[in-house]
């Protein structure tokens, strides 16, 4: 304990005694508690330990910080605050004093933003400087194009229009980018991690890859000699190229040649202001003339040089590497613009290449290579050079004030869209407007909406919503139609056209994740054909963004441009102003116009008035473009657009629908009514005519397990995944599953056995339920096959009835359609492994269950235990106390306390049929040989412990039993 023995003159340092101090040392403060009197500011109090008599002169220890110590035996516990010396010494800190600092520097926040955004103080600090478009080039100054290359050729007949990437690792960086580039340019490809094999080049007389890829060269250099000989055999005969990249090395390498092939590298070097060789052949989509000023990214770059006729430079760079590292280099090779990337013509060894000195992290090298695909493949894979273009203003008239659109600002719209309009043929601005705020800003904002309307004529225009409210939160279609009809009123009042048969929803609302309401409002209200948003699937990322058709409506992806509703001031841009050019120049908005064919772009009002962002950013990227492309650049209104698109891509027609919970963006977009708890937990999927009656009986048993209502059509089976059903939507699918108060608790399920053999079931169940658990059921193909002839006969099916089992399975493929439809249902189901690997393509093998029927009609007591505990429901059903067999059924029964005790199954259930013949027996057992073959193996790969003795029948010589 520390007592004050002695008052001393005022004193702030406790090293006093020597009249000197360190920056090390420390100042006192004593805080006396409320009830003292407070002393003098010149007191101050020695301290001194009442252990040993010493005086603590010298304090070190920052843990004598806030501790409390007794003073006397009169004086009640002082507070002692312990400081660095330089440390100003504040007043004691309160809850209260904090609070009001906090609220106070709230309230000049806010202050401060009402100031910054408002009229008329935002007018007054509006500055006079924009950012105004730059873009110089030569095509800019009158300068006339070279055509473009035409890549096609008679050798490209010979080879598929696929790409084959060579990789170090499926997780490379490099190799990560070439795929993106292929998947965002829709460019069929197959990646192989380099390794001792090569996979299957050809396909009868024909190439399957019009191109080779090696993410790193040297594995293509380095291949052991029958590798090397059989794919440079393949290039030569299919006259396939190979492009190939140089990683970056530890190692500085200079003038080292290149394994067998007259061309020499020069490793890790910065290089800077990149330019194209304008003659050569490559160059398609690409335009040569300008220079990329500035320094190239990364500082690993290889550049080639060459003594052989057969090399040609396609790209330069000028050395930007720092002297002391040039050491090495000859001074004339540091001034000469160094190739960085080079085609080889093929008169060294007849196979064409195209060398890269880095990857795919310079926009340059991208067009170069999506050339180079082109070039390679003899125009087998050469993307259009035409690039469709329409601009979407989105809230017109909506904005708080200051943020809206004035006079001048409409003036400078206008003036943009005609500069657009010299390179972009028949462009306009779209703009999408909600009526109700017509005249909501200030006087001059509202001069802006008077504007506008004045040159209705100079612009496309669409319906946004009438009060700018998201769709999904009207859950009755009447209102919505109400708020849409007020809308188009305003409409008819101005003017503004009505017949476009386009609209966008405000935030994409109820366009996906659907809301059917809305698609029924579009239709009736105004006669919507084509809409577009950014969220199919997701927003991100953008280069999987696809279109659907849905009610009749055709949804377009849109894109965007890097700007949103907030980013009106250039200052304020994330990034800054480097960051916007960053994307014009060769970045993201760049690229988005060379890889999509049809763009249509969001952006909204507020981003043309204040700095005009959205004007400056589309006036440059289209100069840019024109300055480095050969792309031709037109407009088109959205339904022209939407049938184009879908004449490109008409497999993007069938929608596939996700699920809302699994992106926060759709879930905030979705009715609030509705809750993925509806979703069911598990699916059994068949095969038909292998017990999923049964099983689904025995499932709705269990008090916890849910099946879906019964449909009026195909009674216990929804069959919305495999048929046309699955357009109807998402909603029209929940509200087979309804909400209850325990739907959290409940497993609901699902059965429908034609859901295993469907080709696009397993792609549309995952993309929906992705966690969901799959339950399959497997008895004997053949027994499957003869079982479902028996049930069409049942049904007086009138080919059953007019044809033999054997006639069935064994009809040609010139039979009469019906019959071969009879016997396609008979026997491809039972092509078990087929089917699984589908399914395993998607789902993980440790949510798929494989039933044997056998067992199911046997010991289902069993098979329901081992279900249970697969699904980890609780508590467990007891199983062996509900179901019993019943002897004149031949089968298990529920349990019930009925007049005979039990509830069976239909009359349609357990039917005895005649014995399959033993001819139709044997050609199954012929038939379905090499499926069952690999169905054991697949078994076995999975897990199963037993092969069924079914499955050991079938390949044996038994006959059936």
């Amino acid at each position: 304990m520390l007592q004050v023995n002695e008052l001393r003159p005022p004193v702030c340092k406790l090293c006093c005694s020597q009249n000197s101090c360190s920056d090390r040392d420390f100042l006192i403060k004593i805080f006396w508690p409320k009830e003292n009197t407070l002393p003098n500011t010149s007191d101050c109090y020695g301290l001194q330990s009442t252990q040993g008599g010493e005086r603590v002169d010298d304090v070190e220890d920052e843990g004598m910080l806030d501790r409390e110590y007794l003073v006397g035996r009169q004086v009640p516990p002082l507070k002692v605050c312990v400081f660095r010396r330089h440390t100003r010494v504040f007043k004691q800190l309160t809850v209260k004093r904090c609070v009001a600092a906090l609220f106070a520097l709230s309230v000049f926040s806010i202050f401060y933003s009402l100031i910054y955004l408002s009229y008329p103080f935002s007018s007054l600090i509006r500055r006079e400087w924009r950012p105004e478009p730059s873009i110089r080039c030569q095509v800019m100054s009158g300068l006339n194009r070279l055509p473009a290359h035409d890549h096609r050729s008679a050798a490209r007949l010979r080879i598929d229009p696929k790409v084959l990437v060579f990789v170090e690792t499926t997780y490379s960086r490099l190799g990560r980018d070439i795929a993106e580039l292929l998947v965002y340019n829709r460019i069929k490809y197959k990646v192989e991690v380099a390794s001792k094999s090569l996979p299957i080049l050809t396909n009868l007389d024909k190439g399957k890859y019009g191109v080779i890829v090696f993410e790193n060269l040297h594995k293509y250099l380095q291949m052991d000699k029958w590798n090397r000989e059989l794919l440079d055999k393949y290039c030569r005969e299919y006259s396939v190229g190979i492009i190939g990249f140089l990683l970056s090395a530890d190692e500085k390498q200079v003038g080292s040649q290149l394994r067998g092939l007259p061309l020499y590298i020069h490793r890790n070097l910065k290089l800077r202001d990149a330019a194209l060789n304008a003659g050569s052949p490559i160059l398609r989509l690409t335009r040569a003339g300008e220079t990329a000023w500035g320094p190239l990214p990364g500082e690993d770059w290889t550049v080639f040089t060459a003594n052989h006729s057969t090399y040609e430079p396609l790209a330069w760079a000028i050395n930007d590497t720092r002297q002391e590292d040039t050491n090495l280099l000859d001074e004339e090779f540091i001034k000469t613009p160094l190739t960085t990337v080079m085609q080889d013509h093929g008169g060294f060894d007849s196979i064409q290449r195209v060398f890269f000195g880095s990857g795919l992290r310079f926009w340059l090298h991208r067009l170069l290579f999506l050339d180079s695909l082109s070039y390679l493949s003899h125009g087998q894979l050469s993307l259009s050079l035409t690039r469709y273009v329409l601009v979407d203003i989105d809230d017109i008239f909506v904005g708080e004030k200051g943020t809206r659109l004035r006079r001048e600002d409409v003036l400078a719209l206008l003036r943009t869209q005609e500069k657009i309009q010299s390179m972009v043929p028949g462009f306009k601005f779209n703009l999408g407007f909600s009526g109700k705020y017509f005249h909501h800003g200030t006087s001059d904002e509202n001069l802006g909406d008077d504007l506008l309307l004045e040159n209705i004529e100079k612009f496309t225009w669409f319906s946004h919503m009438w009060n700018h409210q998201q769709p999904h939160l009207y859950e009755n279609q009447t209102q919505l139609e109400l708020e849409m009809t007020l809308n188009r009123n305003f409409a008819k009042e101005h003017g503004i056209p009505t017949d476009s048969g386009y609209s966008v929803a405000p935030h994409h609302s109820g366009v996906y994740p659907v809301h059917e309401a809305l698609y029924f409002a579009w239709k009736h209200v105004w006669n919507i054909k084509v809409t577009s948003t950014e969220e199919y699937p997701h927003l991100r990322p953008a280069r999987l963004r696809r279109g659907f058709i849905h009610r009749g409506i055709m949804v377009l992806p849109r894109q965007t441009c890097g700007l949103f509703t907030h980013t009106i001031l250039i200052n304020r841009y994330p990034g800054g102003r480097e960051k916007l050019d960053e994307s014009i120049q060769g970045g993201e908005l760049f690229q988005t116009f060379v890889y999509n064919p049809i763009n249509i772009f969001m952006s909204h009002m507020s981003n043309y008035g204040n700095d005009r962002l959205a004007l400056y950013t589309f006036e440059s990227v289209i100069k840019f473009l024109r300055c480095w492309t050969n792309l031709k650049l037109t407009s088109a209104p959205p339904l022209a657009l939407a049938e184009k698109y879908f004449n490109m891509y008409p497999e993007e027609a069938d929608p596939v629908w996700g699920n809302p919970c699994q992106d926060p963006r759709h879930k905030k977009i979705w009715s609030h009514n509705k809750t993925c708890d509806q979703l069911p937990k598990f699916l059994v999927i068949g095969p038909q005519k292998t017990g999923t009656t049964a099983l689904y009986t025995f499932l709705a048993m269990h008090p916890n397990i849910s099946s879906n209502i019964h449909s009026p059509e195909t009674f216990e089976e929804i069959q919305f995944f495999n048929g046309r059903n699955y357009y109807r939507g998402l909603s029209w699918y929940m509200d087979f599953f309804p909400i209850t108060k325990n739907t959290t608790s409940q497993y609901f399920f699902e059965k429908s056995a034609t859901y295993f053999d469907g080709e696009l079931v397993p792609k549309r169940v995952h993309a929906l339920l992705p966690q969901a658990k799959l339950v399959t059921i497997l008895i004997s193909p053949a027994k499957r096959a003869y079982s479902w002839y028996q049930h069409m006969r049942s049904h007086m099916d009138p080919v059953a009835l007019n044809y033999s089992f054997y006639d069935v399975i064994t009809a040609s493929d010139t039979a009469p359609k019906a019959l071969r439809d009879l016997r396609n249902r008979c026997l491809n189901p039972g092509r078990y492994a087929q089917h699984l690997e589908r399914w395993l393509l998607y789902y993980p093998q440790q949510q798929l269950h494989i039933i044997n029927g056998e067992t199911l009609r046997l010991n289902p007591v069993e098979i329901m235990d081992q279900l249970q505990k697969f699904l980890k429901i609780v508590p467990l059903y007891d199983y062996s106390s509900h179901i019993k067999y019943n002897p004149k059924k031949g089968f298990f029964c529920q349990v019930k306390s009925t007049q005979d005790g039990s509830g069976c199954l239909g009359r349609s259930k357990g039917r005895i049929y005649p014995q399959m013949d033993n001819r139709s027996y044997k050609f199954l057992q012929r038939y379905y040989l090499s499926h069952n073959t690999v169905l054991a193996k697949l078994l076995k790969r999975l897990g199963q412990r037993v092969v069924p003795q079914w499955l050991k029948d079938d390949l044996s010589d038994t006959l059936p039993a």
